[in-house]
């Protein structure tokens, strides 16, 4: 089975994401993850999208695909969520090629732009395990300033006001 779960940044695709995966078995398959692992493992792929994430700009399409190919190629014939993914037409098109054929089926989260901001100036992360946090949704670490794996809670720069 292959979902496709689109929504904007702040929509609940990460909160969704994790009831599917539970539900149906799936491979949870977020860009953004996969992006920051990536750039963790100092990857060839990871250095370059490192450039763009660290401006707040869009990492290049060809780059996305070639990080999604690569975790597919890993898990093939698995069932997979894609989180937030395809966000362009050359990434769907060029994911339709990576798939080819194997059907998907996609759920669209809609979420007026004003909650969005407030969701992610709210979200914060663990540098250790990567947990999402955000007290605003009743989502609260362990305590207020770490996880309960014991890393740093801090918030991400692209969950910062000026960077949405």
């Amino acid at each position: 089975m292959i979902l496709i779960l689109l929504g904007a940044p702040g929509a609940g695709k990460g909160t969704q994401a994790e009831k599917l995966v539970e539900e149906y078995g799936l491979q949870h398959l977020s860009t953004g993850d996969l992006l920051r692992s990536a750039v963790s493992d100092n990857t060839e792929l990871g250095r370059l999208a490192k450039r763009y994430m660290d401006q707040g700009q869009l990492v290049p399409d060809d780059v996305i695909l070639g990080i999604i190919r690569g975790y597919l190629k890993e898990h093939a014939g698995e069932g997979v969520l894609f989180d937030g993914f395809p966000r362009t037409v050359v990434q769907a098109e060029g994911l339709d090629g990576i798939l080819n054929g194997v059907e998907a089926r996609t759920i669209s989260l809609v979420v007026d732009d004003q909650r969005v901001i407030e969701r992610l100036s709210a979200r914060r992360s663990c540098r250790a395990c990567g947990r999402v946090y955000n007290p605003a949704l009743g989502i609260n670490p362990a305590s207020p300033d770490r996880c309960a794996c014991g890393g740093e809670i801090y918030q991400r720069d692209d969950d910062k006001a000026e960077t949405i």
